[in-house]
């Protein structure tokens, strides 16, 4: 276990604040905050950022989810656990997480997404990909570290 780096959230407490505030306008998305956990979640298994795996993944059971489909996520496209709306958000964000591995597909995915969403969902929902990304790169670079307790 690495200890915390710097306390980045108080050197820069403005920027983080209006991180946070960001999240907040997605209060009335249509995505629904179901969607927008599994999303967060499985950008932050792609991205191996252990402090906001596991604060996804309360959220989620805070807000109902159970534990078979949690542990199915990052087997998504294995198994019958995700509506196809869910499987075209994780695909695109998936998509968004990894542009290293290049830009293949990404229209075919996009296509796939507008049958499923809105423009303004498909919109909110790229904003959420960005943004949980950011989050994961703060988290992973200051060694936030993830909180001992019991997930109930």
């Amino acid at each position: 276990m690495n200890a915390p780096r710097l306390p980045w959230t108080e050197i820069a407490p403005r920027t983080y604040q209006a991180m946070a505030a960001v999240k907040t306008t997605y209060a009335r998305s249509t995505l629904g905050q179901v969607l927008m956990s599994l999303v967060d979640l499985r950008v932050s298994q792609i991205n191996g950022c252990a402090f906001c795996v596991d604060m996804h993944a309360r959220e989620l059971r805070h807000l109902g989810e159970g534990w078979q489909r949690l542990n199915s996520l990052c087997t998504w496209r294995e198994t019958v656990l995700y509506s196809e709306r869910e499987r075209a958000a994780l695909a695109w964000a998936e998509l968004l997480t990894r542009l290293p591995d290049g830009h293949a597909g990404h229209d075919a995915a996009y296509e796939t997404l507008r049958e499923h969403f809105s423009e303004q969902e498909a919109v909110e929902l790229t904003w959420t990909v960005a943004q949980i990304n950011t989050w994961n790169r703060l988290c992973v670079g200051m060694h936030a570290p993830v909180p001992d307790k019991p997930l109930v």
